[in-house]
């Protein structure tokens, strides 16, 4: 797992400037990797968690996400996650734990504004898909 404050608080406002920001994380993956991006109200990236899967799955550690979040006072969280299958639908695991985490989320006040799924040059927004 790997935490960095953000440098530069970058605006992630939608899921094109979501897709760009997260587009290089997943350039040479060879297994799924689950990022995490804690944002203010703005939508600025104020902190960048990673966790490292296996070939076929990553663990969405919801414990770990709605602590960061309590402690960094985020007011939302963008996932993304990659699928080195080439297949950018989410499985339905993916969705399942995607909404355990904002059911789990919404106690303190904070948003999934969106989960995207990564898959070669296909990028899935479980938002647009009426999935958040």
């Amino acid at each position: 797992m790997l935490h960095q404050r953000a440098e530069t608080a970058v605006a992630l406002s939608g899921v094109e400037a979501s897709r760009a920001f997260f587009a290089p994380c997943f350039a040479e993956a060879q297994r799924e990797q689950l990022w995490v991006a804690h944002v203010d109200r703005q939508a600025r990236c104020i902190h960048l968690a990673s966790y490292d899967g296996g070939e076929q799955q990553v663990d969405l550690p919801v414990r770990d996400i709605i602590r960061d979040a309590a402690q960094l006072g985020s007011a939302g969280v963008i996932l993304a996650h990659n699928h080195p299958s080439g297949d950018s639908r989410p499985s339905p695991t993916d969705a399942r734990s995607t909404r355990k985490l904002a059911t789990a989320a919404e106690a303190l006040d904070v948003t999934v504004l969106d989960h995207l799924i990564f898959a070669g040059r296909e990028c899935t927004s479980m938002r647009r898909m009426g999935l958040l």
